[in-house]
């Protein structure tokens, strides 16, 4: 029997003719013709056939059609009286405007009693416009806590997921219920709103509502998106094998843990900027420069791999490049199935992993932190192994004299040099982009990625401080920021300087630092600022770190006694240049990766080419182009194409941020994050959402990932920060804190777009808590 969708209160009239796995409330509804003619016989039926309290709902003729949903656009008034519904209904009907249609309606049902659960359901994703079973719910008795924007949990799964396969029992019910009423609609993607009651054991699912769902695109058919999962799937499975070169029985996919993709090119990134971070850090110059920092060789093993263009971490790769080389194989192994065992237990830890999953270097607390390996199998004799090798790899990276970071740190004038030369070379733009990739490689991310690596361990080593009662918290943060970072001196020069000199040296910057179609600062410096007056950020220095004799002397006796290689000033040197020779070594490789993507974005223009279509360029034809001659129009074009195929496909599907199992490829609750929340203090502001410099006064913005090229929002008094991704050691996060802002960093996709759908929040960063006040 096939259905047609009429208005609210008429759709349900004819679900109730037709079997059903939901019940549906007994109902009344009426036109406004009908209630002016005889309102109080309206009345009167409702008191015989509704006893208790009542829900006056709109069935408006311009909600729930073919065209428009206008969900929540009309008025339904709840827990009405007998006595009381004269007055609900004349609310309800004025809602639709002056004069309404003497067709228009009004829905009149029940009040439901002992609700557990409620929702809304649809048989398509509306992002993606998918066949994905989207289900968003909140557990208790308040029906409107998910239809007034609040939240909730979400669940995610395939069509081809049967409900008898899932193990909630109310997820389970609310998919049969919506392929049923997929059935009943000839296909047609619908919404539907839901509860569940419950009397004594007996649970009962209520279909409140179902609708038209309107979706922007047509969907791809069920056997389309079958397919595209069905090769995900047997990637991930492949992926769970044992490998023969490394330690590990099994592996974890996520979008954050180690160089955070999601953070620094997004989950769903163009071709372009994909196949720059694949080029430049994830394929092979993370794992050379983590070996020759003394971690195990993964040299070969790409980090990042991507599902129809999604990245992903392959965890196991990145938890074996934590392991000291040297640290027997059969400790290694155990360590690393720990590791992932952990991560599985906990993850939304993803974001986390070198803070709270991983021993990657030796600490003041490793000791104490090592215990919880007994309770995994591992004994006094092996973790004392582990103990020795961590100690021996973080000697070698801060000695005083040969550390490994000053090795790098040198590094970076050459690839400035070279930069100026070849920017000023006439050997051609193929050549010209060829090299400044290699250099890039060479002097630029190699070095930053070993200097990385010596900012996370001065942050573990000062966190240590703290834990070991050394250092208060506010000396932690003190030392932090005395700091001279790039982002300080941004703001500092931002007040001082006049525009052009700005610009000559901040210029390359660019908020989404892999994006084409992201505008460098001096490409659209109005963009960014306000040049009619001066920066409103702070100039004041922040007052040098100094130490007591008391806590020297306390930091040196403990270096002794752990037996590292250091003295106190050495080490401190260490800990001062680690963090801001990581910031500063971010900012110039990423002179050259911008000039790479302005030559290409040229290039590609030389040509007849937009920088939209360049967007979807692999950066590897350039280097196909720099070698081999073939026609570039035609080489291009072909890649063009490639590329908007794959991101097309990207659009239509939805993972996990972690994935587990293959399992997790069909049907996945996205979980929220836990958020790192940045300084001590509380801040009170209305949200704002794009970059309309105009609303930033006051303002908690909110940004989908901390990259450094969004610095420029400093400039602006904001009164907080809110990112989707970013670690606690994130760019942003140590802005934040330098600054004294406070902020909410890696909010993750659930609590990101819960929070900044309100108007105005306010964030307690010591009770790590958000509120929402209008």
């Amino acid at each position: 029997m096939m259905l047609k969708f009429g208005t609210k209160a008429e759709t349900l009239a004819a679900l109730n003719g037709v079997r059903l796995s939901a019940s549906i409330p007994f109902s009344i509804y009426f036109s406004y013709g009908e209630w002016i003619e005889d309102h109080h016989a309206i009345i009167r039926s409702v008191h015989d056939n509704i006893p208790g309290r009542l829900i006056v709902r709109s069935s408006c003729l311009a909600e729930d059609n073919h065209f428009h949903s206008n969900a929540g656009a009309f008025l339904s008034v709840a827990n009405v009286e007998i006595d009381c519904l004269a007055s609900a209904v004349s609310q309800v009907f004025s809602s639709y405007g002056d004069h309404p249609d003497d067709n228009e309606q009004v829905l009149i049902q029940p009040m439901l009693e002992h609700v557990v659960l409620s929702g809304v359901a649809f048989s398509h994703d509306p992002s993606t416009c998918s066949p994905y079973r989207v289900i968003n719910w909140h557990e208790g008795n308040d029906t409107a806590f998910i239809t007034s924007g609040c939240g909730g949990r979400i669940w995610v799964s395939s069509s081809h997921v049967s409900s008898n396969k899932i193990e909630n029992p109310y997820i389970s019910q609310v998919i049969k219920l919506i392929d049923e009423l997929l059935i009943y609609f000839g296909g047609m993607p619908v919404d539907c709103e839901f509860a569940f009651t419950k009397s004594g054991d007996r649970l009962t699912l209520w279909l409140l509502q179902a609708r038209p769902l309107i979706l922007k695109a047509q969907p791809d058919s069920d056997k389309e998106h079958h397919n595209k999962l069905r090769q995900i799937v047997d990637k991930v499975e492949l992926g769970m094998c044992e490998h023969p070169f490394l330690m590990g029985k099994r592996t974890v996919y996520g979008v954050m843990p180690d160089w955070n993709p999601a953070e620094i090119i997004g989950l769903r990134p163009k071709p372009l900027a994909l196949s720059l971070y694949r080029e430049l850090i994830t394929d092979s110059t993370w794992a050379y420069q983590r070996n020759n920092y003394g971690y195990r060789n993964l040299r070969s093993f790409p980090l990042m791999l991507h599902f129809y263009g999604m990245p992903y971490i392959d965890v196991r790769i990145s938890f074996n490049s934590f392991i000291p080389a040297h640290l027997p194989d059969n400790v290694a192994g155990k360590l690393v199935d720990a590791y992932i065992d952990r991560l599985l237990e906990k993850p939304y830890l993803h974001d986390k992993v070198e803070f709270e999953i991983v021993y990657s270097c030796y600490t003041l607390d490793l000791h104490e932190r090592l215990q919880s390996l007994k309770n995994e199998g591992f004994s006094e004799r092996e973790i004392a192994s582990i103990t020795e090798h961590l100690k021996e790899l973080t000697n070698k990276i801060i000695d005083p004299e040969l550390g490994l970071w000053k090795e790098d740190a040198s590094k970076l004038d050459i690839l400035k040099e070279r930069r100026e030369i070849l920017l000023q070379s006439s050997i051609g733009t193929l050549d010209t982009i060829y090299w400044l990739i290699e250099d890039t490689k060479r002097y630029g991310t190699l070095p930053f990625a070993g200097l990385a690596r010596a900012g996370f361990i001065a942050v573990q080593f000062l966190k240590s401080l703290v834990r070991v009662g050394v250092f208060t918290q506010h000396d932690y943060d003190a030392f932090m920021n005395s700091l001279t970072t790039v982002s300080g001196q941004l703001s500092h020069d931002r007040a001082i300087l006049s525009k052009e000199l700005f610009l000559n040296k901040y210029g390359h910057l660019r908020p989404g630092t892999y994006d084409i179609e992201s505008p460098r600062y001096d490409e659209a410096p109005d963009l960014y600022f306000d040049w009619s007056s001066s920066s409103s950020s702070s100039t004041a220095i922040n007052p040098p770190f100094s130490l007591t004799i008391n806590q020297m002397k306390s930091i040196s006796a403990l270096l002794k006694e752990h037996g590292l290689k250091s003295d106190v000033v050495g080490l401190f040197e260490f800990l001062e240049s680690g963090i801001e020779l990581r910031e500063w070594s971010k900012f110039e490789f990423t002179r050259n990766l911008s000039d790479i993507i302005a030559l290409v974005g040229s290039y590609g223009e030389s040509l007849g080419f937009s920088q939209d279509e360049m967007s979807y360029c692999d950066i590897a034809i350039f280097k196909e182009l720099q070698v081999g001659a073939i026609n570039p129009v035609d080489s291009i074009r072909r890649s063009i194409d490639v590329g908007m195929s794959r991101y097309k496909d990207s659009l239509k599907i939805i993972l996990p941020p972690v994935i587990t199992s293959p399992d997790d490829v069909w049907g996945f609750e996205l979980s929220e994050a836990n958020p790192n929340f940045i300084t001590q203090g509380i801040t009170t502001g209305h949200v704002v959402t794009d970059s309309n410099k105009d609303n930033f006064s006051g303002a908690i913005i909110f940004i989908q990932s901390a990259d450094p090229g969004y610095d420029w929002i400093f400039s602006y008094p904001i009164a907080g920060l809110v990112t989707a991704w970013g670690g606690a050691n994130s760019h942003m996060a140590i802005r934040a804190g330098e600054l004294g802002i406070p902020a909410v960093i890696g909010a993750g996709e659930v609590l990101f777009k819960k929070w900044s759908s309100f108007s105005r929040i306010k964030i307690n960063c010591a009770a790590k808590k958000v509120d929402i006040l209008s």
